[in-house]
């Protein structure tokens, strides 16, 4: 199957993006290939993303404008409870149909015109291309660059499934490590995921800047660690890795070690944890040649 036969649409989580979302709106109308549904989700914003949502739906047909019962609270928080998985499934069930490939998309991402047919392309050449994502770029002292990543870990801000991965996603607990327990569960179902480091798409908000401080962030992430079921020895060696470019993730530990000590709740699916902890054994690593 060719990419122009695929079909594709696209949905994004949106709470208090106006501005990130008039951005996107001009950068998915300039593809050469449009997305056959974008369903904007507007998660209770106040700054008036929900109007400008629905008039981008009034203007073009392919345009959808929902908006969830969600209820108020930091941002913060909502990442930590997975609050973008919640839009993000709840727009995928009002999409008029679920198409080949269904992208989530944040509001402060923008792209090229070719990103969208370049990205169907790939999942037309490789059927065993399950979720997938163009480079990450973010501006850094006046530059765009690329983000180092996992190379099996497209970024959470563009992210597609193929259909038959979207199940992987509507089953998960809305909690943050939700965008890497769902690699794992298309892995069980015979699928891979990889990010294409020949498509790459823009970034307008810092990784965690939400988050109140980058040793706050590493926290958070070090409790989505200790859900997910990560080994002590892998999360060790993540911080190791990541602390001579960013000191905050040395909260890693600190948030790891303080959800074991007040004994979170973990993972429920023992078979999806078996498989990840597999994957961080040193051994796996260096086979892989892939960095904590």
């Amino acid at each position: 199957m060719s990419a122009a036969q695929l079909t594709y649409a696209v949905v994004t989580p949106a709470r208090n993006e106006r501005a990130n979302l008039e951005r996107l709106a001009e950068s998915l109308g300039a593809q050469e290939q449009l997305p056959e549904t974008w369903m904007i989700v507007d998660d209770t914003s106040d700054d008036g993303t929900s109007e400008l949502a629905q008039r981008l739906a009034a203007s073009h047909p392919w345009v959808h404008a929902i908006t969830t019962a969600g209820a108020a609270g930091a941002l913060s928080n909502g990442r930590r409870e997975g609050r973008a998985l919640e839009s993000f499934r709840h727009g995928v069930r009002a999409l008029p149909r679920v198409p080949d490939v269904v992208v989530k998309v944040d509001a402060d991402t923008s792209f090229e015109p070719d990103y969208f047919r370049r990205l169907l392309d790939h999942f037309a050449r490789e059927p065993e291309l399950g979720i997938a994502g163009g480079a990450c770029y973010e501006l850094e002292a006046g530059r765009w660059l690329r983000q180092k990543v996992v190379a099996t870990h497209p970024r959470g801000a563009s992210r597609a499934y193929r259909s038959a991965c979207i199940d992987a996603v509507m089953t998960l607990e809305a909690r943050m490590g939700w965008d890497g327990l769902d690699e794992v569960k298309a892995a069980l179902a015979g699928y891979r995921s990889r990010t294409l480091l020949d498509l790459g798409f823009r970034h307008h908000r810092a990784t965690g800047a939400r988050e109140k401080g980058r040793i706050r962030h590493g926290t958070a992430q070090g409790r989505a660690a200790w859900y997910m079921g990560y080994r002590p020895s892998y999360v060790l060696l993540r911080t190791l890795y990541r602390v001579p470019k960013d000191p905050g993730a040395a909260g890693m530990i600190l948030g790891y070690a303080a959800a074991s000590v007040e004994r979170q709740p973990r993972c429920p699916d023992a078979e999806v944890v078996r498989l990840l902890r597999s994957r961080q054994r040193i051994s796996a690593l260096v086979r892989r040649g892939t960095p904590p």
